[in-house]
């Protein structure tokens, strides 16, 4: 078998993706054959896809899962281990592990892992965690990006990101954490997060109003940073401003 393989994937809008790492052949089949009881049962879709051990995820992760379900005794590389290494760069993915003794999910709270599913794993218990990740998916309701750092992808939340500059023909996003760089049009940028309350304060910036701490006769406060609000664009950000923040602030 090969490092990992996907299986019953639909082509579906907003599927969600989940992530099943376990070296046992005999879990493999019994978590798949659960998954699709699972989209039987609910009407769901899934894009699954199957890793054989930890190392096979970690290595060039690409942080575009929503669950994860991870074994947590493996050969090569361990189950916590390998979620150390993927929370490094993905803080929003869900992650149940899959455990024979409850004590080795203790552990699981240091990265922040939802919850665990005791070996040998029954189809009520898998169903009742299931749901409990997908509630929090409906809850999180959180935009992500996936922009470079080095020669890797880091999933960043737009909660996160204070402003967006185009210069020299690249896009400088600014978060609370660090600025990164991309090739992309500012045009594309404001069409993808249209619905996440980012709007133009001039030609060369895209300002996330979650994020705006002051507004100045000619400039815009984005957390420290003091942003220029050109005249064109003034009237329409002010406006979209005010109706972010409610009635009565202009």
């Amino acid at each position: 078998m090969p490092k990992q393989y996907v299986t019953h994937e639909k082509e579906v809008g907003n599927m969600i993706r989940i992530a099943v790492v376990e070296d046992e052949k005999e879990y493999q089949g019994r978590l798949d054959a659960y998954i699709k009881q699972f989209e039987q049962e609910n009407g769901q879709s899934f894009q699954v896809t199957f890793f054989k051990d930890g190392l096979d995820i970690v290595d060039d992760y690409k942080p575009v899962w929503d669950i994860i379900l991870m074994d947590i005794k493996m050969k090569h590389m361990d189950g916590m281990e390998a979620a150390e290494k993927i929370r490094r760069s993905d803080p929003a993915v869900i992650l149940i592990f899959i455990t024979t003794m409850a004590q080795y999910a203790i552990k699981g709270y240091e990265v922040d892992a939802l919850d665990f599913v005791l070996k040998p794993i029954t189809y009520a218990q898998f169903s009742m965690k299931l749901k409990k990740a997908l509630v929090l998916l409906k809850k999180k309701e959180e935009k992500y990006l996936l922009l470079p750092v080095d020669e890797r992808k880091e999933r960043v939340s737009t909660n996160d990101i204070l402003f967006i500059e185009v210069k020299n023909h690249n896009l400088h996003i600014v978060s609370r954490n660090k600025t990164y760089v991309m090739r992309c049009s500012m045009q594309q940028m404001e069409r993808e997060l249209a619905e996440c309350h980012f709007v133009r304060c001039s030609n060369s910036y895209l300002v996330n109003l979650k994020n705006v701490t002051g507004v100045r006769k000619e400039t815009v406060m984005a957390g420290e940073y003091e942003l220029p609000v050109s005249r064109p664009k003034k009237k329409q950000f002010l406006k979209a401003l005010s109706d972010y923040l409610g009635t009565g602030y202009l």
